[in-house]
C-alpha cells in the first residue's frame, strides 16, 4: 500500500493529518534534515567569521547564498540527501556530502573540507533538534496552549457572578462561581507556561566525545570553548559546557515534563467540563447533520472534551517515556537515544490534536442557568456552614453540632426548614435578620 492518510499506521499522520500539518516543517524527516543542513552551513560560516585562518578571506558576499540553501530547502534535495544516505548509510554524513555536492560550482571548491570539520554527528543532531523544537514551540504549539487559556478566561469573565453548588468527594459543598472555577484552571496554567519560559534550550557541540579534541589538536591556539559558546548561542539556544558525545537531555526532559503538567491540568479540566455538561449545567451547540449516537437519537455527547482528554493522555505517556529515557545513556553514548528523539514530534502531535478538541468543545458550550439555580435550590443544607459560623462568632453553645443534628436527617433540608431552625434559637432578631439572609445563591464567598 502507498502511504496516504488512510494507509497511514498512526491517526497522527491518517485522520487527524489535517489538524497537525504545521509541525510537518519541524518533526518530519524532511523537517529534521532541513534543520541539519542549516546547522552545517551556520558552522562553516561561524567558522569563515571567527576565522579560522584558511577561510579568512572568503567572500562574505556568499553567505546568503549558502544559507538559501537551507532556506529554499525542497522535498528534492531531502530525497538527494536520502540517495546519498542510501550509500553512506549514515544520515549527517549524508547531509555532508549534499551540501558539498551543492557548493561545488561555487569560488569556495577548495573550502568545502570545513563543512562539517572536527564534528562528530551529534553536534549536529544536539543542536538541530532543540533549535527545531524551540521553533516549534514558540510558533505552533505553546500559542495553542496560551489560546485554550485566553479562552477560559474570556468564560471565566462571562460567568463571573453566576453562582453555583460546589461539590467536594462528588457531595454538595459550600456553593461557588462557575466563573471562578474556571479562573482556578487558568491559574494553574499561567503558573506552568511561566515555569516553560524559565527552561532553556540547551545543546551539546563539542565534537566526537564533548572536549573539541580534533578542533584542539589542529588549531591549539584558538578558544574552541568560546567559539562554541557563541555558535550555540547565535542560533538562540545554550551550549552544555561538560558532554560525552552527546547532549545529556537534562533540560529536554524539564521542558517535556513541563509539558507533562500543562496536560494533566488540562485533563483535569476535560473531566470537569464532561461531568458539568452530564449535569445538564451546560448545554452544546448544535450543527446540522451532527449524530451523537447511531443508535439513540436524542444524544448529543461531550467528544470533544473525551477526545481531548484521550490525545493528552497518550501524549503524557510518551512524555514520561522520552523524559525519563534520554537522560540516560551507558558512558559516552549509546545509540538509544536516536530512536526514541524521532519520536519527538508525535507526543507533541496529540497534544495539538487535543488542544484544538479543547477549544472546539469550549465554543460549543451554552450555560443552562437554570439548572445551576435549581441545583442550588435542592441543597439547602450547604448553608449550614455559614449559620454555624455566624452562631460561633455570637458565642452560641456547640453550634456545629446543632447545624450537625438538623442537616444529618434523613429528611430533606429545605428554606423552610433552615427558617424554622433560626426561629428556634436564643440569639437576636438582628442575628436573625443576618441568619435569614443567607441562601444558597448568595453564599459564595469572595
Amino acid at each position: 500500500m502507498e502511504l496516504s492518510a488512510l494507509t497511514a499506521i498512526t491517526p497522527v499522520d491518517g485522520r487527524y493529518r489535517r489538524q497537525v500539518t504545521a509541525l510537518a516543517p519541524y518533526f518530519s524527516e524532511f523537517g529534521l534534515i532541513r534543520y541539519r543542513v542549516r546547522i552545517e552551513i551556520e558552522y562553516f560560516i561561524a567558522l569563515c567569521e571567527w576565522p579560522i585562518p584558511q577561510l579568512a578571506d572568503t567572500d562574505k558576499n556568499l553567505f546568503p547564498t549558502l544559507r538559501g540553501l537551507y532556506e529554499n530547502f525542497t522535498e528534492a534535495d531531502a530525497l538527494r540527501i536520502k540517495e546519498i544516505e542510501a550509500t553512506t548509510n549514515h544520515d549527517v554524513k549524508a547531509v555532508e556530502y549534499f551540501i558539498k555536492e551543492k557548493l561545488q560550482s561555487l569560488p569556495i571548491a577548495d573550502k568545502l573540507e570545513f563543512i562539517h570539520f572536527g564534528l562528530t554527528s551529534q553536534d549536529i543532531n544536539n543542536t538541530a533538534i532543540p533549535l527545531l523544537l524551540d521553533e516549534a514551540l514558540k510558533t505552533e504549539i505553546t500559542p495553542l496552549y496560551r489560546e485554550v487559556n485566553e479562552r477560559l478566561r474570556q468564560l471565566a469573565d462571562q460567568w463571573a457572578t453566576v453562582p453555583m453548588l460546589a461539590r467536594t468527594h462528588g457531595q454538595p459543598a459550600s456553593p461557588t462561581r462557575l466563573g471562578k472555577e474556571l479562573l482556578v484552571f487558568c491559574e494553574r496554567i499561567d503558573k506552568q507556561l511561566d515555569l516553560l519560559v524559565q527552561i532553556p534550550s540547551a545543546a551539546k557541540f563539542g565534537g566526537a566525545t564533548g572536549n573539541f579534541n580534533a578542533h584542539h589538536v589542529a588549531y591549539p591556539a584558538i578558544n574552541w570553548k568560546q567559539f562554541g559558546d557563541a555558535f550555540v548561542q547565535s542560533l538562540g539556544l545554550v551550549r552544555s559546557q561538560f558532554t560525552t558525545q552527546i547532549e545529556h537531555y537534562d533540560m529536554l526532559a524539564a521542558t517535556l515534563d513541563a509539558f507533562k503538567r500543562l496536560n494533566t491540568i488540562l485533563i483535569d479540566l476535560d473531566r470537569d467540563i464532561w461531568t458539568y455538561v452530564s449535569m445538564n449545567y451546560f448545554k452544546q451547540k448544535l450543527k446540522a447533520g451532527e449524530v451523537g449516537s447511531s443508535a439513540m437519537p436524542h444524544k448529543v455527547n461531550p467528544i470533544d472534551f473525551e477526545n481531548s482528554e484521550g490525545n493528552l493522555g497518550i501524549a503524557n505517556a510518551l512524555f514520561e517515556h522520552l523524559s525519563a529515557k534520554l537522560p540516560i545513556s551507558r558512558l559516552q553514548r549509546d545509540l538509544t537515544d536516536s530512536t526514541v528523539l524521532r519520536n519527538l514530534g508525535v507526543p507533541f502531535a496529540h497534544a495539538v490534536i487535543a488542544l484544538k478538541a479543547t477549544l472546539k468543545g469550549l465554543s460549543k458550550l451554552e450555560l443552562n442557568e437554570a439548572a445551576l439555580r435549581a441545583d442550588l435550590e435542592e441543597n439547602w443544607a450547604v448553608v449550614a456552614e455559614a449559620l454555624q459560623t455566624i452562631l460561633r462568632r455570637e458565642g452560641y453553645p456547640q453550634p456545629y453540632e446543632a447545624l450537625k443534628a438538623l442537616t444529618r436527617t434523613n429528611e430533606k433540608i429545605t428554606a423552610d426548614s433552615i427558617r424554622q431552625f433560626i426561629e428556634g434559637l436564643n440569639v437576636s432578631e438582628s442575628v436573625k435578620a443576618e441568619l435569614r439572609a443567607v441562601t444558597p445563591h448568595g453564599y459564595v464567598g469572595i
